[in-house]
């Protein structure tokens, strides 16, 4: 963790540049990236001091520990987002608290999104999950199968697809890591080319702490970003 509050602040700082030049270099600016900061195991103290410093945007991977900071948060300023891997039974919980689901990869978890969401008069924004990588181990629907998802959500009332997420398997340089996140991209603009109804293509949520820089340049509109910010921490 961020040994101090100066820590954080040169992270966040140093963080804002690389996407900033990762942007440039591919004919961005800074504005067409959203920064979200990954904030699993972070204190809410730490996590308001980084939404002072400019963050905007945060995602939690845990109903449970979302539901335990929730009040402490500084949602005046930020947008909370949930990204981690979502059971059904725990829809309800988090519908109406959180800005944007980004881990969306079943009909059935839509279905129940906008049951949840009809019955607080309400229109939830997700992503749906893509296992780019096609692993086992790995949630998110498989590229082929996208297809038949997207048809069968873009019917369901209450929810709004907004784009896609992937999370690509770990590799051993930036040119391993690339395919996945171009394939991601081609699979995205191939979907926003065909202006599918109820159906928006305005997110290409895709790459982390140690990656972000690609992805970027690979065309993600949104990183997710933890260590490089809050620094190593100890997942229980």
């Amino acid at each position: 963790m961020a040994s101090s509050f100066n820590d954080l602040e040169y992270n966040y700082q140093h963080i804002c540049e690389r996407i900033a030049r990762a942007a440039e270099s591919v004919g961005k600016t800074a504005d067409d990236i959203t920064f979200l900061a990954a904030t699993k195991t972070v204190d809410p103290v730490i996590i308001n001091r980084a939404i002072g410093l400019g963050l905007r945007y945060i995602g939690e991977n845990r109903v449970q520990e979302l539901l335990s900071k929730y009040d402490q948060y500084d949602l005046d300023h930020a947008s909370l987002q949930f990204i981690g891997h979502l059971q059904t039974n725990k829809v309800r919980q988090i519908v109406g608290k959180v800005d944007l689901i980004q881990s969306v990869d079943s009909v059935k978890l839509a279905k129940e999104i906008s049951r949840c969401s009809e019955k607080q008069g309400i229109s939830t924004d997700i992503l749906l999950e893509v296992n780019i990588g096609r692993e086992e181990n790995k949630s998110g629907v498989m590229p082929e199968l996208l297809p038949e998802l997207l048809d069968e959500i873009r019917e369901i009332p209450a929810i709004r697809v907004r784009g896609l997420m992937a999370i690509p398997p770990i590799c051993e340089n930036a040119q391993e890591i690339c395919k996945f996140f171009d394939n991601m991209r081609h699979i995205f603009l191939d979907i926003k080319g065909k202006k599918i109804d109820n159906i928006s293509m305005d997110v290409l949520s895709m790459g982390m702490s140690d990656d972000y820089e690609e992805a970027i340049k690979c065309g993600a509109t949104m990183v997710r970003v933890g260590s490089a910010l809050f620094g190593k921490r100890n997942y229980l």
